[in-house]
């Protein structure tokens, strides 16, 4: 928008109004289909009567309208395909339990939540075949930040094999950054782990972490769900060949 800006020149504000809308509608348009490309690439992963696990909210309310990793649920059940969804609660801003849940619900998308810490036993029991996650950044290696908890899910679905997968974009994708050790990880406000709403579940002078994201390594990641294609290991040769192009 600011290139916009700088490109329009000498214009009056509502003429830069009028362009900035218009520009925004076609990020708008653009966006819901490149996710429908990651959706039909990722539904393609998905089988038949398959349940697959999410953690935090990467759907039509995160994107323009479609999603990423319900993007890749709503892509399996375009395509005709029975799919059941476990919504992780995502705390503690509870994101999976109040968007994600929300959204395949008003879909008639079968969806139960589960508490963060039920992974593991739900993936003991079976109760899981493919885990799908969105990502805010994917560093040149493959390494995926997204939501903090995910790292733990993968190390999970990695020792019941259980397949897990990232879905986003290309420009999620940041050639210029090694590796996710390499990405600064936002410590946010104590009150959004210390309160729900306005109550207080811990007590006074206690403090609390609330770091936002963590680095998923990519040796854990079974595939990276692009609307250009699913990027499989070695991922460093597969990001560096995708950008060459």
């Amino acid at each position: 928008m600011r290139r916009i800006w700088n490109e329009a020149g000498d214009v009056s504000l509502d003429e830069l109004c009028s362009i900035w809308l218009e520009r925004a509608k076609e990020i708008h348009v653009g966006d819901i289909e490149m996710c429908k490309l990651i959706g039909k690439f990722g539904g393609e992963l998905i089988d038949e009567g398959d349940t697959v696990m999410t953690h935090c909210n990467a759907g039509a309310l995160a994107t323009a309208g479609y999603g990423t990793a319900l993007g890749v649920i709503r892509g399996a059940v375009d395509q005709g395909k029975k799919v059941k969804v476990i919504a992780n609660e995502t705390r503690p801003f509870l994101q999976g339990a109040r968007l994600t849940a929300y959204e395949l619900h008003r879909e008639g998308i079968e969806v139960k939540v589960a508490c963060d810490n039920a992974c593991a036993l739900l993936m003991k029991k079976g109760l899981v075949d493919k885990v799908v996650v969105g990502a805010d950044r994917i560093t040149a290696n493959g390494d995926a930040v997204n939501k903090i908890g995910t790292y733990g899910v993968a190390l999970l679905a990695k020792h019941f094999g259980v397949p897990f997968y990232v879905a986003a974009p290309v420009y999620t994708i940041d050639p210029e950054t090694p590796t996710g050790d390499d990405v600064p990880i936002e410590d946010r406000d104590p009150k959004e782990v210390t309160h729900v709403g306005d109550h207080q579940i811990t007590p006074d002078d206690v403090e609390v972490y609330n770091l936002a994201f963590d680095p998923t390594p990519n040796e854990l990641i079974a595939g990276i769900v692009t609307e250009v294609g699913v990027l499989r290991p070695p991922y460093k040769e597969a990001i560096a060949k995708l950008f060459e192009k």
